[in-house]
């Protein structure tokens, strides 16, 4: 199975996450500026909320997805949304991609809000989850 790691943090919050995953199956996490060069069967891709949205090289990113993609895997961070599926979802299937119904999504740190987060559970939880999906 070939899985790719795509993520975009400005603070490093969704970083840590994507690090976590990438440990766990042992694929590297890239930043959202490397395009996909080959087809998947799993993309994880990471995002977070920048003013009530997902930033613009996400969307441009999910746009220019020109490899076939299996399904796409939505993990996330945010200070005040519950998670950036809805938004991400619309996007991929805007693409004519799959979204997988699963995700992963904890608080990140902003300012003072959410301190500390994602922190080390965090993390393992994300490896977890990406380890569920890798071996399905």
């Amino acid at each position: 199975m070939k899985v790719a790691i795509r993520y975009c943090t400005k603070t490093g919050n969704t970083k840590k996450l994507a690090d976590a995953i990438s440990r766990a199956i042992e694929v590297e996490a890239l930043d959202i500026s490397v395009p996909l060069t080959e087809d998947v069967d799993i993309l994880f891709l990471g995002s977070s909320v920048y003013a009530a949205g997902v930033d613009r090289s996400v969307r441009d990113f999910i746009s220019g997805i020109s490899v076939n993609v299996g399904k796409v895997v939505n993990f996330s961070t945010a200070a005040l949304i519950s998670s950036t599926y809805r938004q991400v979802k619309k996007l991929v299937e805007q693409k004519g991609l799959k979204m997988s119904a699963e995700e992963f999504h904890c608080r990140g740190s902003f300012h003072f809000a959410h301190r500390g987060r994602p922190d080390d559970a965090d993390c393992a939880k994300a490896a977890g989850f990406a380890k569920k999906i890798c071996t399905r």
